[in-house]
């Protein structure tokens, strides 16, 4: 569900990175650590290495020990019809010429992959037991809206880094994906559509456990737990309105949701003291939180006329002293600090010479 978001984005303000055909450099064209790759006012990034070089890649989250990250991809070039599951050691990441393991079964959707603890095996969600093909996306809407498919199809399940299906941790129906770990390796949230609506849970990380986190009417996703592992951060769709109400639920009874509006919020993990970061209007998402614990990195398009424009922002828990971090003239998300909070990985749009590619950048972190 957070990469469907690249793709509503994408298609909505600027033309659609899932309705092209992107193309790679050719061999050896690679462009793959240069600081031409920041914008001038990008001051807390250096040394900037690209990772991926062609299709849509994104949410890339380091393993525990900083030294490997697992992504999603559908870069036509490996193959793929729509997102399937890989990683890389970061030290030997030579995607522009190489296929990464994939760790998905190549069947149906895949999304949202994090590293367990001890870095052996990771948990993503995948439609694939449902429907072994790529489930379909809605059709462009009349009024030019954009809507992403909630697929119930989705599952949660833990692979090894050879690909092996260790684990099923929830296969029920209904939507259930976004799952992510506590830096604790005790707990998981996730999102799931088991109440009628979407929701965060959490549960222990053998799938045991599980606790619903949020209960009011709206769409609840992309948790991210706290360095500390007490706090949650993530985006949000409530709606207000009796007509925006309206138009949620019916969306909803559709299996769809239209993400355009969202906002930041935090709570404690066991959903307490939920307090709304940001009130920016338009889409703020993808968040992940500073390595102080204090402050909260996010993409947004807020500051965008047409709302085609998304950087990455950084707020305090409060909501206070936002700040710009990213400068690209189209798309910046999917942000995650390593844990030693020395580097920052995302995808973007930059580079992408004149396609709609969005790959994986990393680059240090310098406050």
């Amino acid at each position: 569900m957070k990469k469907t978001l690249i793709l509503a984005f994408a298609l909505t303000f600027f033309v659609g990175a899932c309705g092209s055909q992107p193309k790679n450099n050719k061999k050896g064209e690679h462009q793959t650590s240069s600081d031409s790759l920041l914008y001038p006012k990008e001051k807390h990034l250096k040394n900037i290495r690209q990772l991926t070089f062609g299709g849509d890649n994104a949410e890339a989250y380091f393993s525990f020990n900083d030294k490997m990250i697992v992504f999603q991809s559908n870069n036509p070039d490996w193959g793929l019809e729509c997102d399937q599951i890989f990683y890389t050691t970061l030290a030997e990441a030579n995607m522009g010429e190489e296929k990464p393991q994939m760790l998905s079964t190549g069947m149906g959707r895949t999304t949202c992959s994090y590293f367990m603890p001890g870095d052996t095996t990771i948990v993503y969600a995948s439609t694939h037991t449902g429907d072994p093909e790529c489930p379909p996306v809605p059709e462009r809407r009349e009024d030019g809206k954009y809507v992403w498919p909630i697929y119930s199809d989705y599952d949660i399940f833990v692979a090894d880094l050879e690909g092996n299906m260790v684990d099923t941790l929830v296969a029920q129906a209904g939507y259930d994906a976004e799952a992510t770990v506590s830096p604790n390796g005790d707990k998981i949230v996730f999102t799931s559509d088991r109440s009628g609506d979407l929701e965060l849970y959490t549960m222990d990380i053998n799938g045991t456990n599980v606790k619903q986190i949020t209960h009011e009417l709206g769409y609840d996703g992309g948790a991210f737990f706290s360095p500390d592992g007490s706090k949650l951060v993530f985006r949000s769709s409530r709606p207000k309105t009796d007509e925006d109400i309206g138009v949620y639920k019916e969306l909803l009874e559709q299996g769809l949701v239209m993400p355009s509006e969202m906002e930041i919020y935090i709570c404690n993990v066991d959903g307490s003291e939920l307090t709304q970061v940001t009130d920016l209007g338009k889409a703020n998402w993808a968040p992940f939180f500073h390595p102080s614990g204090e402050k909260i990195i996010f993409s947004s398009n807020h500051a965008s006329k047409g709302g085609f424009q998304f950087n990455l922002y950084m707020v305090e828990l409060d909501g206070s002293r936002l700040e710009q971090i990213t400068y690209d003239p189209v798309f910046d998300a999917f942000p995650m600090f390593s844990f030693d909070g020395k580097k920052l990985i995302f995808s973007s749009n930059r580079n992408n010479k004149g396609t709609y590619d969005t790959n994986i950048f990393i680059a240090d972190w310098v406050d």
